[in-house]
């Protein structure tokens, strides 16, 4: 994938482990919450869906633990297209699952701790360049 520069587009593996938690959609967004570097907060009428640090996390019983984020350094503009495809594209065709998120200025891919290292790997038989 090539940036607006014509290089290799270049992605960070962030250093802490991150949870996704689902709440009920009338909870109140918990504090400890805005304590994480990266957080998300999404709400629908079915539910309050949280991304946040794994240790962060009090009384949530619906928690999917063990996720790694790498971040697509930016910022992205809004007329490129096929960065989360091609992101997604080489891992899926290894049977690694991801949970992406995207911001205004980038995206953020997220893998299991477990296959994290697996999928580095293919990013970057992909021309990814990954720091950490």
């Amino acid at each position: 994938m090539k940036d607006l520069l014509g290089g290799k587009m270049n992605l960070k593996v962030l250093p802490n482990e991150y949870s996704v938690c689902r709440l009920p959609p009338t909870s109140p967004v918990p504090t400890w919450v805005y304590q994480s570097p990266l957080y998300t907060i999404s709400k629908t009428d079915d539910e309050l869906s949280l991304l946040c640090r794994s240790d962060l996390v009090q009384n949530v019983d619906n928690e999917e633990k063990s996720f790694r984020a790498i971040k697509v350094m930016g910022p992205l503009d809004f007329s490129l297209t096929g960065i989360l495809y091609s992101l997604a594209k080489p891992l899926a065709e290894n049977k690694i699952s991801i949970f992406a998120v995207s911001t205004f200025d980038t995206d953020y891919l997220l893998l299991k701790t477990e296959t994290l290292e697996t999928g580095i790997d293919l990013l970057k038989q992909e021309g990814f360049q990954i720091s950490h």
